[in-house]
């Protein structure tokens, strides 16, 4: 159903919007047509919907109605096109958190030293927005520390499967404009660990930008705060989320068998193993093993699958975060 059709349906004073922040029973929400912002509560009727994860997180577009008061009330949810969720146990089973709803992009920001790059903690993320159906775009940032020779001999095997790599340097400019131009007009949810610059990197294409969405990442981690998610808007277009406690993201969901799949340099090579179920561990005429001894396949890419897969089967600690 398109959007004039599903506005037709719905009365006149009813306006559609988008959350940019939640905060306990409050949800400010950007008016599609006018761009204001109007804070809201939710319609008591949609609080008891059932369901097994947020009803509503930042990024869903909302219909809201305007009150005398300037506030406003959410009268409905549009469903999501898609979301970076995560499983969090409750007393009554599991919980689906949903981190961001309806992003365009996973933007992975990873230092070229300092800390040193934790490729498997990359190749972990990579996973996740691959099963969740999410874009993803990798940014090498500190390359001024090691040089642009030694940034693409990092991260170049991840433009050879074909996911997108910008080189940037906060201190320097180098790549800011690349870096600005991918966040314009989307939705991009920031992840990486902490001290790669996604900070520096944000204040340097918008001033205070850095600082803003450091804050409130850090209000969502504390213990006795009132957990905030917020998203930020980008000058020219476009909004900005962090995402804390990303890496601490199980590989919920994902049954061992299935991981080749997440994995595009090993899901094309599938269906022509020997096996039908094959592990791509020790069997032989596997195709992906074939191509791993041909330098077709990374062993490092190689070896996360491995840890991954393990981890999947075994409950093992995952390794590739240490």
């Amino acid at each position: 159903m398109g959007k004039k059709a599903a506005k037709a349906q719905r009365p006149q004073d009813w306006e559609r919007g988008r959350v940019i922040r939640k905060q306990g029973g409050f949800f400010t929400v950007v008016s599609e047509a006018r761009g204001d912002e109007v804070v809201c509560r939710l319609r008591g009727k949609l609080k008891r919907r059932p369901r097994t994860g947020d009803l509503i997180a930042v990024g869903d577009w909302v219909w809201f109605r305007r009150l005398p008061d300037g506030t406003g009330v959410i009268e409905d949810i549009e469903p999501r096109e898609r979301a970076l969720v995560r499983k969090a146990p409750t007393a009554r089973g599991e919980y689906e958190q949903v981190i961001l709803a309806n992003p365009d992009q996973v933007v992975l920001v990873f230092a070229c030293a300092q800390p040193e790059p934790k490729l498997g903690m990359l190749d972990r993320f990579l996973v996740i927005t691959e099963q969740q159906e999410i874009p993803a775009v990798i940014v090498a940032n500190k390359v001024d520390l090691v040089g642009k020779k030694e940034a693409r001999e990092i991260f170049g095997l991840y433009e050879d499967i074909g996911y997108p790599v910008i080189y940037t340097s906060a201190v320097t400019g180098y790549g800011l404009k690349a870096f600005k131009k991918m966040l314009q007009g989307k939705v991009s949810v920031l992840a990486g660990p902490s001290g790669t610059g996604k900070s520096s990197l944000l204040n340097a294409i918008q001033p205070g930008l850095g600082l803003a969405v450091r804050e409130v990442s850090r209000s969502g981690e504390g213990r006795h705060t009132t957990t905030v998610r917020q998203m930020f808007p980008l000058e020219g277009g476009g909004y900005v989320a962090d995402t804390p406690g990303l890496k601490a993201l199980a590989l919920w969901d994902i049954e061992p068998e299935e991981l080749d799949g997440y994995f595009p340099e090993l899901r094309e090579l599938v269906p022509h193993c020997q096996f039908h179920n094959c592990t791509h561990l020790n069997e032989p005429g596997c195709a992906v093993l074939q191509a791993l001894e041909e330098g077709r396949i990374h062993p490092s890419r190689y070896a996360s699958y491995v840890r991954l897969r393990l981890e999947l089967e075994h409950g093992l600690e995952r390794s590739d975060l240490a």
